[in-house]
């Protein structure tokens, strides 16, 4: 269909009207999905301009600094928008996302994360399942988890709590050099528990 040369003149008129105020013509509408406000996305009137060396541009209209972006054929992306004006730097928006996304993952990999690794006994429990146990708890703290110990009582072994509480003083001295005691309980139910964690102040 074939409109008058005036009606499009106007249509076209009309149509820039409703575009949004401070969106530059071809600034993706995708940018809004970004961690950063950049390019036409930065609506302030002026920002200050880092360049892509580091270089001091000074302040400028956020429009000036955008076709500035544009001229090198890079992203001008606002870094401290919490200042005023706003710091923007020019830079290569992609290559950015990218080395952020390494960085983060890098630390999320070298992040530790602490385990509870747990460990039952028994008030009776044997002198070579003790040495086999205490090895795996020397392990757990010295992989930087914490253990979990759960000292079990069946029937009339409750009667004989001190037992269990030799047990317990027996494992916070073979591991001193090792951890540390977060908690101790006494009996509660048919069970005591003592949890320790790695000492970084000791040597394992």
């Amino acid at each position: 269909m074939n409109l008058p040369r005036n009606l499009l003149e106007r249509l076209e008129h009309n149509q820039r009207k409703l575009c949004p105020i401070g969106r530059f013509k071809g600034t993706p509408d995708r940018n809004r999905q970004y961690e950063h406000r950049i390019n036409g996305d930065i609506r302030v009137p002026s920002v200050r301009v880092i360049g892509p060396e580091g270089e001091n541009f000074g302040v400028m209209t956020s429009r000036d600094a955008f076709f500035k972006a544009q001229s090198l054929g890079l992203d001008l992306v606002e870094i401290s928008p919490n200042v005023s004006p706003p710091i923007c730097k020019i830079l290569d928006y992609g290559k950015f996302r990218f080395q952020e996304a390494k960085r983060k993952a890098e630390a999320k990999r070298n992040q530790t994360v602490m385990e509870v690794k747990e460990m039952v006994f028994r008030p009776g429990t044997e002198e070579n399942d003790y040495q086999v146990k205490l090895r795996k708890i020397k392990e757990f703290l010295a992989d930087g988890n914490k253990a979990k110990i759960n000292l079990r009582f069946r029937g009339r072994e409750t009667t004989h709590q001190e037992q269990g509480q030799l047990m317990l003083d027996r494992l916070i001295a073979d591991t001193h050099d090792y951890a540390k005691v977060d908690f101790r309980s006494g009996l509660e139910g048919r069970f005591m528990t003592l949890v320790l964690s790695p000492d970084k102040k000791k040597k394992a």
